[in-house]
């Protein structure tokens, strides 16, 4: 998604170093990895923090949808004390993230886009493809010398330009845990989301749909910016690689 939000928190956590495998095996089986006790904790804070601090929705169309959608995706999905909550947000930017453990955010300003089951389905299974694979802690685990504010709040922010995300790269709360992982990350969470939406009754062929109005929706307010500047692929690199795996995914469908 694309991410332009950031909340500090000032919470450490000791630091590993080593990347860790692709939770997506080579003949589309998903491996779950829950997050630690300590990750759940303090991803259920920040959380908590994000809905103190920002407005909540009143809309009962959207919460409805996001209710309706998350309970098909949780049903499919065995993840071992897991603490799903899914918010959405006042907050006309076009955005999604996930925290471990479960918790979910959707700004209201992404339903011009989704449209409809479907498309929210595309991008909840790709948020939920994060905390399965525990990306938070793969993050964590590719940088020293980074807090758990930066790490887990990393996929709140994004730079849409060079500008921003040069400013990003310099600032103390960034993750700056290294852009291509970052952005093979996203690619897994789309694959590995594609297959949860498939498993959940949802065409796999609707995460293309989905990515197609985005691009045109960004195509319409502006440039995303050079790719390698980014912590998030591009539109046209994101629907590319989905397409090459729908077929994967299509085996999962089931109408």
């Amino acid at each position: 998604m694309i991410f332009r939000r950031y909340l500090p928190l000032a919470l450490p956590l000791a630091i590993l170093s080593c990347a860790a495998p692709s939770a997506l095996g080579p003949n589309g089986s998903v491996a779950i990895r829950p997050s630690s006790p300590t990750l759940v904790t303090q991803g259920a804070q920040a959380f908590k923090q994000m809905k103190a601090s920002k407005r909540l929705s009143t809309n009962a169309t959207y919460r409805n949808q996001v209710n309706r959608v998350a309970s098909r995706l949780t049903q499919v999905i065995n993840l071992p004390n897991a603490q799903w909550e899914f918010v959405v947000f006042e907050d006309s930017t076009p955005n999604a993230f996930a925290l471990p453990g479960g918790k979910v955010g959707v700004n209201s300003g992404l339903f011009q886009i989704t449209q409809n089951d479907a498309g929210l389905a595309t991008v909840l299974a790709h948020e939920i493809a994060h905390v399965t694979s525990n990306h938070a802690d793969a993050r964590i685990k590719n940088q020293t010398g980074i807090g758990l504010g930066a790490a887990v709040l990393g996929s709140i922010i994004g730079g849409e330009s060079a500008e921003s995300a040069t400013q990003l790269l310099g600032s103390a709360g960034n993750i700056a845990f290294g852009l291509t992982f970052s952005r093979s990350r996203e690619l897994e969470a789309d694959r590995i989301g594609t297959l949860f939406m498939a498993r959940a009754g949802y065409d796999p062929n609707e995460a293309v749909a989905m990515w197609q109005r985005f691009a045109a929706y960004n195509n319409a307010n502006g440039s995303q910016g050079a790719e390698f500047l980014r912590t998030h692929p591009l539109n046209e690199t994101r629907i590319t690689a989905l397409r090459e795996f729908l077929p994967v995914a299509q085996k999962e469908y089931r109408n």
